[in-house]
């Protein structure tokens, strides 16, 4: 009777959803004398969710400037102060009488996840080899996905999850602040930016030798060195180079497949089962079958550098569009065979599992390898305003979907998660293990031009002076030549 009825009369979005409603509740009929109509609650709960892709926004757009002052690190140090006030406004709200401390909490937490996933890529990018590169951009996923999961395990009913406590698993992300400000100081700064923004060449040449493990880095200080002159490239400069157009718009394409292919809503079924008191078996099961995916198939994922981006990604898409599929069938069926839910959670674990293979981190990579060091900042903030605005997207629209299509909703995923494969199917070329150049040569034909007016591209003020001095030497040259006819 009570056995995992997986979407048939599914709460909105959250387990949450019935705590955080009856606080609105509350707190709008204490202010206003009146209980909050259905509509304005879903309105209210899905500003909620989507909130928090604003403040990502603001928080990818500002990084680019806090990181050329401050540095990659120091940057990373204070965003902490972002996370420790957007913890205090969440546990807080509750103890107020205040839904507006929760919206607000929303938005600091979200400035402080923009900051953390725009900083960090170039953190990384700087400081790893390329012989690495792809498999520390998936290392990055496998401590997200260990973040998410264990904020579902704190929320289970045992823990925080009930209504007296929720409030305080927002206070528990004080906790990894603590942690990152106590362990981040040890850490060199990015070599890059010490050699190229503060002049400090001893200080660069140290954190190459830190991270890299061997005392000759003289190789990567000429590298980093040759850089100094080149100009950072804006963000319209940037839109505007024919050079890249290709690349820009894949990096589009794929970090807006990233938040649209369904990944959060797909843990709704398993919400809902764990509101309906089922068996605490099956909650526990799906717990830790969820780390397990998690952490089997991103360590997996570190085979990126053996198997290359090109396929996983298409991959990962690809069996995301099957789970999807037969997600679907077995949601619509579930009251006819009584194995027909396990299928489902089969499913919504294969999906995640999937997920892990490719799309979960290699797009942040893509991004990095995509475009020369003056390009990145701009590169790192369109890739940022995507993904937020894709996020926001997702958390505000989805409820509607959801209340409109039931269980078919999971169809417009795989709809995405398709369209996403079939273009990168016929434009991604491989990355794995090739410069920037080689890259660019890949792309080249697509953005019909040649790899020379590329360069010319990328670096104009050079070539032009270049050019410049070639026409002024020839004319020196003409000018000797009727000189000596003349004679």
């Amino acid at each position: 009777s009570k056995r995992v009825k997986l979407l048939s009369h599914i709460p909105l979005l959250s387990l949450y959803f019935q705590y955080i409603k009856r606080f609105y509740n509350e707190s709008w009929e204490r202010r206003y004398g009146r209980v909050i109509d259905e509509g304005t609650l879903t309105l209210l709960w899905s500003i909620t969710v989507s909130i928090f892709s604003i403040g990502g926004l603001v928080g990818a757009i500002i990084t680019t400037p806090i990181v050329k002052f401050f540095g990659r690190k120091h940057t990373l140090l204070i965003n902490n102060v972002f996370a420790v006030m957007a913890a205090l406004l969440m546990a807080l709200c509750q103890l107020a009488g205040s839904f507006e401390m929760l919206l607000l909490g929303r938005i600091v937490m979200g400035i402080d996840a923009g900051v953390s996933l725009s900083a960090l890529p170039i953190y990384l990018s700087e400081i790893s080899p390329k012989e690495i590169r792809g498999a520390l951009g998936q290392v990055t996923a496998i401590f997200i996905c260990i973040g998410v999961f264990t904020a579902q395990v704190l929320g289970l009913p045992e823990i925080f999850g009930n209504e007296s406590r929720w409030p305080y698993l927002f206070g528990v992300i004080v906790v990894p602040s603590l942690i990152q400000v106590g362990i981040l100081p040890f850490l060199p700064e990015s070599p890059h930016y010490l050699l190229l923004e503060k002049n400090d060449k001893s200080g660069a040449e140290k954190a190459f030798q830190t991270f890299f493990g061997k005392d000759d880095v003289s190789h990567e200080l000429e590298e980093s060195e040759a850089q100094r002159n080149v100009k950072l490239v804006s963000v319209l400069q940037l839109l505007r180079n024919r050079s890249v157009r290709w690349q820009i718009i894949t990096v589009i394409i794929t970090m807006a497949c990233y938040q649209l292919c369904g990944l959060n809503a797909v843990s709704i079924p398993f919400q809902y089962v764990a509101c309906n008191g089922s068996c605490l078996l099956l909650i526990s099961i799906y717990m830790f079958s969820y780390l397990t995916v998690f952490i089997i198939f991103h360590f997996s994922g570190l085979a990126v550098e053996r198997l290359g981006r090109r396929p996983l990604l298409i991959g990962g898409f690809g069996l995301m569009v099957i789970f999807f599929a037969v997600l679907t069938v077995s949601l619509t069926f579930q009251n006819h065979a009584y194995w027909l839910p396990y299928l489902s959670i089969f499913c919504i674990l294969a999906i995640i599992a999937s997920f892990c293979i490719g799309p979960g981190g290699i797009p942040f990579v893509l991004t990095g390898e995509f475009f020369q060091p003056s390009q990145k900042p701009a590169a790192f903030m369109i890739a940022g305003t995507v993904n937020w605005v894709s996020n926001f997207s997702v958390g505000l629209l989805f409820p509607f979907i959801q209340a409109g299509l039931l269980t078919f909703c999971f169809l417009v995923f795989a709809v995405v998660c398709l369209a996403g494969a079939t273009y990168l199917f016929f434009v991604l070329p491989e990355t794995k293990n090739k410069t920037i150049n080689e890259i660019s040569q890949a792309f080249a034909k697509r953005n019909k031009v040649t790899l020379e007016g590329q360069e010319m591209s990328q670096f104009p003020s050079e070539r032009k002076s270049s050019e410049e001095q070639e026409h002024n030497f020839s004319s020196t040259l003409e000018n000797g030549e009727t000189k000596n006819n003349i004679l």
